[in-house]
């Protein structure tokens, strides 16, 4: 897949809108930039349709700082920060003004992509699942897909769910993110036609096993082609329904890069 921005750069190039200079400091960081404590992959939207993203966990605030700071003056985007602190979050928006963050989704966004064409709804089963749902959602988002959310669909009210068939069945892609038994993935999946990402989530009564009980539920689901994401991986779902939308994308405008 080649980025739209890099086919418009050669082209300035081509034209004469652009210097092979300008054009050579803008891809001097390709394939990637080594800041010493990592090493930004530059390379990876033309190789997947979408930045890297920063997971926060582990690093620094100043570390996330920078590392926002290179893949935002690298002119690709969006740029995600995930599972941030508002510590992380805050040094980072210091650092580079013109984001936002989440603290439900636990996400920092720079340079969102506009809306792309394809529909994505996130299905909740309950309240608890809401930060697994939201990072999902605010990601799917950020990447030009904003998704209908169905927030407290689960299985102990299925008349719930049951009001919701049409809003399914008229989705591209649909996310699934649930605890407890996983029950809500089996539901969805048996009930509407596009192609189900479930997400286990750790919320749960002690047999629950933080998550290891819906994630076996999920894998073992008796509705045929539920594909299934680690425990509380939102930012993983969203990315796994932003490859089905972006070859949707693709199939519907076949002249789009």
């Amino acid at each position: 897949m080649v980025d739209p921005r890099l086919r418009e750069l050669l082209e300035d190039v081509a034209g004469g809108a652009t210097s092979p200079a300008d054009a050579l400091e803008r891809l001097r960081t390709l394939p990637f930039a080594d800041l010493g404590f990592a090493r930004v992959d530059h390379h990876r939207p033309l190789r997947q349709g979408f930045p890297e993203a920063v997971y926060a966990p582990g690093k620094t605030a100043e570390q996330c700082a920078a590392i926002v700071a290179e893949l935002v003056a690298s002119d690709w985007g969006p740029v995600l920060l995930t599972r941030a602190t508002e510590e992380q979050a805050a040094a980072a928006l210091a650092v580079t003004p013109g984001g936002t963050y989440d603290p439900v989704a636990r996400l920092g966004v720079w340079k969102p992509h506009p809306r792309r064409t394809g529909s994505a709804v996130v299905a909740c089963a309950g309240t608890a699942d809401l930060p697994v749902a939201e990072e999902a959602a605010a990601a799917l988002t950020a990447l030009g897909w904003p998704p209908v959310r169905l927030t407290d669909v689960g299985v102990a009210g299925i008349h719930r769910l049951l009001a919701e068939e049409p809003v399914l069945q008229a989705a591209d892609v649909i996310l699934v993110i649930a605890g407890m038994e996983g029950a809500l993935a089996s539901a969805v999946g048996g009930l509407a036609a596009p192609p189900v990402i479930a997400v286990p989530t750790s919320a749960g009564y002690g047999s629950s096993l933080e998550g290891v009980t819906a994630l076996l539920a999920m894998l073992a689901s008796c509705a045929p082609g539920v594909a299934v994401m680690g425990i509380d991986n939102g930012y993983g779902a969203a990315c796994a329904a932003a490859r089905i939308l972006a070859a949707l994308e693709r199939a519907r405008t076949p002249d789009r890069p």
